[in-house]
């Protein structure tokens, strides 16, 4: 019997963590040919099982989860892939939000070793060496194999078009709303990132998408028209109504548009049982109840038996990390990932609508991110700021952000170490009786978390 080359998750990572990352900011060519290669030879663990394929700039994780809950609520074994990880590199590979056991992941682990063991750049298509993404993303398409699960939620890592997980064979896609984002990889504009994030749609294969700027919509439209896709949109097919936000969660009405009656998206009446249904998460922000939608409208075009009630389940199910997360009510303490100047202006005004004055902001961002924009979104709300880096993991530019937030907020203090910068945070907002948003950066939501988890807090 052979002996396994891993004994634990930590293991894999640093096996995965030796190749090529483009999230921390290395270099490389985005193709395919490498992955269908690699899968090709592992057996195609990616096909075989119901899909959803998820990309966008923002809100494609929640999206991702809503739909693998409500697929699971069914009574469907679900898989879902996301990215990327708070604490644990395990967090991208789950059982629709839950963990999958150790024994399976290694075991796919070992899978995909086997394909590299030995092996230079000059034995892969293209003369180079596997990527990070790419390994990770065979792992995920082998650890759900092996579990057996009937359907796999896929969301994007980065674009859609030449994304590593752009080799599946979906019964949906889905697209979040795009923006500005990434730009030295996708594009300088709206249309040239859509038309990133369209070339996850197949042919004849529907693509249902929610998308406020008309640019994005267009080239989406364009693309699913051309490849015969039909082609559900939020606002169109599947309207919102009443939407209600508090530190609970996010409550809304989905209503089927009456042009659904039209164009064939009957399958939301299916699905809620009449014309409306109200559903509520446990994610806090108006953005959800589109997300919300969005989901439904997924859900609403597969070959499975979901009904009205596993959506309402799922959709309370759903916890994501990161994403509004209270972790303290009194005083008010949130982590968000947001990254974006849009998804920024999201969470700022779900902050403000439910926090009480003062309030802190800590902040943290990679060096690619817009963050004067994001400054003069964030500054004049804000008692009080700390900037700081987010980690070690990506490369960052913390003098140049405060230099942004400092010219518009004389309270503002530039630490460099994070912990220390958490540290200091938590005890000016505590002092001070101030709400805290740590945001710019999921991993600065991560290292925020891994302080608060150690046991040499500050008392």
């Amino acid at each position: 019997m052979k002996q396994a080359h891993f004994t634990s998750i930590d293991e894999v990572y640093a096996f995965v963590m030796g190749f090529v990352n483009v999230e921390k900011g290395q270099a490389t060519e985005f193709k395919l040919d490498r992955m269908h290669w690699m899968a090709e030879r592992l057996g195609n663990p990616h096909l075989g099982r119901v899909t959803v394929h998820v990309a966008g700039s923002k809100g494609k994780g929640s999206v991702a989860t809503l739909i693998a809950r409500a697929i699971q609520a069914s009574g469907t074994p679900t898989g879902l892939y996301t990215s990327p990880h708070i604490l644990s590199w395990k967090e991208r590979i789950t059982e629709a939000g839950d963990e999958i056991p150790d024994d399976i992941i290694l075991g796919a682990s070992e899978e995909v070793f086997a394909l590299t063991e030995g092996k230079g750049p000059d034995d892969f298509p293209g003369d180079e060496l596997p990527t990070y993404f790419e390994l990770t993303t065979l792992i995920a398409f082998c650890a759900f194999r092996r579990a057996g699960f009937h359907a796999q939620v896929i969301e994007v890592g980065l674009g859609g078009r030449l994304d590593s997980t752009n080799i599946v064979a979906p019964d949906v896609t889905a697209i979040t709303p795009i923006e500005l984002e990434h730009t030295q990889f996708l594009g300088t504009t709206i249309p040239l990132i859509a038309g990133e994030k369209a070339g996850i749609i197949k042919q004849r294969v529907p693509v249902c998408t929610l998308q406020p700027k008309m640019e994005a919509l267009e080239v989406i439209e364009a693309r699913a028209s051309a490849l015969h896709s039909p082609c559900y949109i939020v606002g169109k097919d599947i309207n919102l109504k009443k939407i209600e936000v508090s530190l609970e969660g996010t409550s809304a009405t989905l209503e089927v548009a009456d042009l659904a009656f039209q164009d064939g998206s009957s399958a939301l009446l299916r699905l809620f049982g009449g014309a409306t249904l109200s559903v509520s998460t446990d994610l806090v922000g108006s953005v959800y109840a589109g997300n919300m939608a969005l989901a439904a409208l997924s859900l609403a075009q597969l070959p499975l038996e979901i009904r009205a009630e596993h959506l309402l389940k799922g959709f309370r199910a759903t916890r994501i990390p990161a994403r509004f997360e209270v972790l303290s009510r009194s005083p008010l303490l949130v982590l968000d990932g947001a990254h974006t100047p849009e998804s920024i202006r999201g969470i700022l005004s779900t902050f403000l609508e439910l926090s009480p004055a003062p309030r802190h902001l800590l902040f943290a961002c990679a060096h690619d991110k817009q963050h004067k924009e994001i400054a003069r979104l964030l500054a004049p709300h804000f008692e009080e700021i700390t900037v700081t880096r987010p980690g070690s993991f990506k490369q960052s530019e913390p003098a140049a952000v405060f230099e942004s937030f400092s010219a518009l907020k004389q309270e503002c203090a530039l630490i460099e170490d994070t912990r220390i910068a958490i540290e200091q945070a938590v005890r000016r907002a505590g002092e001070a009786h101030a709400s805290l948003l740590v945001t710019g950066s999921f991993y600065l939501c991560a290292e925020f978390k891994k302080w608060k988890s150690s046991s040499v807090q500050p008392r």
